[in-house]
């Protein structure tokens, strides 16, 4: 499907679209051809909004956009272009239910757990709030108590390596996203972006989205990006959000220096992570451990770094955070930390595309000793996890709809294509059945309605080009994939599926 500035195709249970021109154009081409999807996306909110906070969805529409817009539209004019020109495009096509107000909310929402806890103060020095509503979230109110689960939720799992690490020794670099199902299940969107100025990108996103946030990145000026969130982490401060300083880092920055800089000022904490990139030019890879008051940058020529949502720096770890989870096998931090690091030597010397999709799908479980997919593998599956072992009841529940829902590898080769290699739901290739998972786990049923089917994908190379073409892996590979998982499937039927 093709408009002005736009064009869609679906792949492999992947949505890729390709947008052009000004912001404005760009973002009304991503809302009228996924119109359909963002309808989607907000009926979900409408239902996880009352869920998870007993408050309407349109209350942090309103409230979100309130406290950001402001920011947004002095300090990204263009992004906050973009996001009129996608409201526009929906409602041109006819979902005319939602206003910009909603779409910087969505954009906004991975940053809504970071101010969460301090939304009384927030409130407090804003007028138009204040009136509105002082009372809801006054001293005393479960808003002003802190954050849920202990400080921001975590996710993913990734790596990137670079010299004797690597099969060329050139830059390889990996990352699934784990979530939610409910809500992670709608980042299914390979985004390729041509503006007016900077670079090129390519990235995985949601509908509605400017930025990534899952996140998955490679621009025009040879840089690759990921990240993992540091779990745990409770510091926050009202500047600009963290969708417009990474967009704005990748659609600008030449070199590592500059990611630096446009993840770091105006810093509002929210949405913590530890940034994993590579510059393929200068075959150089770099972590940000980026808290609010600390952050550490380090860079290297030769090793890895690997991303498991837990800081190695001692001062973000203590001081910023709660609860990370850093050195207990028991938990997924503490498991992945040891299991990756396993996996770097492993493989050293060796690791390319092929190995790299092997990692992310890996189900080796370190508290255990065996193969056993669950929270604490890097492939994560929740949803077969009895959390026998938790140390912290107030994290994810047992056997929860929530887990590994894709994976992400590129290299240098790739990157230089401006493309990378996909797979959608677990990196493992494990179908996820909604009203089957359901039916064994009553408990989630009332998710049933909003939840999606993920049958097994083959890996599928995205390129960013004018016709948007992909790869797909061949029929022999895709039929041995499947004999392969039919196998565990059955095996697993002894693990309380």
């Amino acid at each position: 499907m093709k408009i002005k500035n736009g064009s869609r195709y679906e792949k492999n249970g992947w949505i890729h679209l390709s947008i052009k021109g000004t912001p404005k154009e760009r973002g009304y081409a991503h809302g009228y051809l996924l119109v359909d999807e963002i309808k989607d996306v907000f009926k979900m909110l409408d239902y996880t909004f009352y869920e998870d906070y007993g408050y309407k969805r349109e209350m942090f529409s309103e409230i979100t956009s309130e406290l950001f817009s402001p920011q947004i539209k002095q300090n990204y004019p263009d992004l906050y272009a973009e996001m009129e020109g996608i409201t526009a495009g929906v409602n041109a096509a006819g979902f005319k239910s939602i206003n910009l107000d909603d779409i910087i909310m969505w954009n906004c929402q991975s940053t809504i757990d970071s101010f969460y806890g301090d939304l009384s103060n927030l409130i407090k020095t804003n007028a138009k709030l204040e009136k509105k509503y002082g009372k809801l979230f006054g001293e005393g109110t479960s808003a002003s108590s802190g954050h849920g689960e202990g400080g921001a939720k975590d996710k993913c799992s990734a790596f990137i390596a670079v010299g004797s690490y690597t099969q060329d020794r050139k830059i390889v670099c990996a990352h699934n996203s784990f979530d939610n199902f409910i809500t992670g299940q709608h980042f299914n969107v390979v985004l390729d972006i041509t503006p007016e100025k900077g670079n090129k990108i390519i990235m995985q996103a949601a509908p509605g989205y400017i930025s990534s946030q899952t996140d998955y990145y490679t621009t025009s000026s040879g840089l690759i990006c990921t990240e993992t969130t540091i779990g745990g982490f409770s510091k926050f401060v009202l500047k600009d959000p963290i969708c417009c300083r990474i967009r704005a880092a990748m659609q600008y920055s030449k070199t590592l220096d500059d990611v630096v800089k446009y993840l770091t000022t105006n810093n509002s904490g929210d949405y913590a992570n530890s940034w994993l990139i590579g510059d393929t030019k200068t075959n150089m890879i770099m972590r940000i451990e980026l808290g609010l008051d600390y952050v550490n940058v380090e860079k290297k020529k030769d090793g890895y770094f690997i991303g498991f949502n837990a800081p190695y720096d001692p001062r973000i770890r203590n001081l910023e955070c709660v609860n990370t989870g850093f050195d207990d096998l028991r938990r997924h931090q503490g498991a992945r930390r040891v299991r990756l690091e396993q996996l770097m030597e492993q493989h050293k010397g060796k690791i390319n595309i092929k190995i790299a999709q092997e990692v992310m799908a890996d189900h080796y479980d370190v508290y255990l000793n065996k193969i056993n997919p669950s929270s604490r593998t890097c492939c994560g599956h929740y949803e077969l996890d009895d959390r026998a072992f938790m140390s912290d009841p107030t994290r994810p529940k047992p056997y929860q709809p929530r887990g590994a829902y894709d994976g992400i590898v590129s290299d240098t080769t790739l990157a230089n294509k401006m493309a990378f290699s996909a797979r959608w739901g677990a990196s493992c290739g494990t179908p996820f059945d909604a009203k089957e998972f359901c039916k064994r786990n009553i408990i989630w049923k009332d998710q049933e309605p909003y939840l999606r089917d993920r049958p097994m994908q083959p890996w599928t190379d995205f390129v960013m080009s004018k016709n948007a073409m992909s790869k797909n892996l061949n029929n022999k590979t895709k039929k041995k994939e499947a004999d392969i998982v039919k196998l565990k499937m059955t095996k697993k039927k002894k693990i309380n599926l």
